[in-house]
């Protein structure tokens, strides 16, 4: 067992900031020193075998993405990253948890779903991964099924509203889960849209020949995404089940969301940075630039199409959501993460944006991007370590191993320098690791830097190098959300 200690740096957490010495020994955080200390005599810097030098810069506990999407199957294809790809971009973006979805689609069976992404990310991974549940057919077998997952550490499961004919439940089989839900302590996670409605304006607007990928944006109405939000609330409830609403794109469902909250309700709700920065106009609107890669044409907004869907900027969407984060009416930001190339990938929806696979990728970018938040003042330094860390940590069971710098807590730590600079997008001198053709975050610029990463006392990432290694990711076997009223 290897002891370490992260010093010189100024300890940020949900709550504060000081400066102070993170001393570690194996895995876990032992203590919290005074700057320099000397412990019962001891020259704490003199006796370990590791020192970090974290002197200007913030150290924080390490990213948690709670919504990701390693090898998901859609639309005829799987999402490009596989838990080896996927978990060595996080570690590099200072991500050192992702919650993943196993998947059980119409007609399969949960626990077969379950197995197939055990077997996929066992051994994969390159930082700790824990699971929630799709569970897209609410019938018997699977609402029997529900009652062993806390016992796997599955303490929630997502349903969708969207989609008709491979993940979506009707309001009937929503009711059933969510009574299952309510008896079991299991958090529901809500894809809030209203599919059946979608594919009517979907099918319209492509036999009006408006088959780009702008018009993916149109056909999911905000009107959709908010009669979706409250009725999801609603059915919640009436059953008395906690609800998580995931990837909330439409200021309207963000204020469906603050009424609920306002009534005491244990309802919750996710933004995705893709909705705080980008647009319907500027990106699923987007042409192709000369001699800037390949030449899409009108098909260039292919790269951001994701759902929900980018919002319009005229329409304050974006605002919104950053307002969210800050009066808690949004109480998280994960990325969504379901990357897919526009070779052979996003291509297939060519002339129909129906057929575009739904996904952006960004599980390395996004401590980087809410952290420019910090810089431009949208939110605090605090609030920054509690969306990205601490609440995903509370929210999912995972709080004291996960989200905090504290003794008894996993080492799992990053030294961040507001000084630094990160330049996003492919090619010499930018960061992108994910596996992808293309980044859809090509040329923003971060007035910071992720300088070194630590997970469970091993360090993935320094010096500008990646010093990890696939299969030191660990399951996480969750407890009950610590979130709750």
């Amino acid at each position: 067992m290897s002891t370490m200690l992260v010093q010189g740096g100024t300890v940020v957490s949900s709550t504060g900031r000081t400066r102070a010495d993170v001393l570690v020994d194996g895995e876990k955080i032992v203590a919290l020193l005074a700057p320099g200390q000397a412990t019962l005599g001891v020259d704490v810097a003199g006796s370990v075998d590791t020192v970090i030098d974290a002197t200007g810069r913030y150290v924080i506990p390490g990213g948690i993405d709670a919504h990701t999407h390693m090898e998901l199957p859609f639309g005829g294809t799987n999402a490009s990253d596989t838990f080896e790809t996927g978990t060595i971009a996080a570690a590099w973006g200072g991500t050192t948890s992702i919650i993943d979805f196993a998947v059980q689609r119409t007609g399969e069976r949960v626990e077969t779903g379950l197995a197939a992404w055990h077997d996929k990310a066992a051994g994969n991974c390159a930082v700790d991964y824990g699971f929630h549940q799709i569970v897209g057919g609410v019938d018997e077998y699977s609402l029997k099924a529900m009652a062993t997952l806390a016992d796997e550490g599955i303490t929630s499961y997502k349903l969708f509203m969207a989609y008709p004919g491979v993940f979506y439940s009707d309001d009937a089989q929503i009711l059933t889960a969510m009574q299952k839900a309510a008896e079991l302590g299991l958090l529901t996670m809500m894809h809030a849209e209203n599919g059946p409605a979608i594919d009517v304006l979907a099918q319209q607007l492509y036999d009006q020949g408006k088959t780009t990928p702008y018009f993916h944006g149109v056909a999911r109405a905000w009107q959709l995404e908010e009669e979706a939000t409250h009725r999801a609330i609603m059915l919640a409830d009436l059953t008395e089940a906690p609800l998580y609403v995931v990837h909330v794109s439409a200021k309207q469902a963000v204020a469906q969301l603050a009424a609920a909250r306002d009534r005491g309700k244990n309802v919750f709700g996710e933004t995705c940075p893709q909705y705080l920065y980008l647009s319907l106009e500027e990106q699923l609107g987007a042409l192709s630039s000369p001699g800037d890669g390949p030449d899409w044409g009108d098909f260039e907004g292919a790269k951001w199409v994701c759902s929900t869907p980018l919002r319009s900027r005229a329409e304050g969407h974006q605002a919104a959501m950053w307002q969210g984060l800050r009066t808690n009416d949004l109480q998280m930001v994960s990325t969504d993460h379901c990357p897919f190339c526009m070779k052979d990938q996003k291509e297939l929806g060519k002339g129909d944006f129906r057929a575009i696979p739904n996904g952006i990728g960004s599980i390395e970018h996004r401590l980087d991007l809410m952290y420019q938040g910090v810089v431009t003042g949208e939110i605090t330094l605090e609030r920054w370590v509690e969306l990205t860390s601490t609440t995903p940590a509370r929210m999912f069971g995972l709080y004291g191993v996960k989200g905090v710098l504290q003794p008894g807590a996993d080492a799992d730590i990053v030294v961040y320098d507001p000084a630094g600079h990160t330049a996003i997008g492919v090619g010499a001198g930018r960061t992108h690791h994910m596996n992808m053709d293309h980044s859809a975050w090509e040329g923003f610029e971060i007035d910071g830097h992720v300088d070194v990463v630590i997970s469970r006392g091993e360090v993935l990432v320094a010096d500008g190098e990646f010093h990890g290694r696939v299969g030191h990711g660990r399951y996480l076997k969750r407890g009950l959300s610590q979130y709750l009223l």
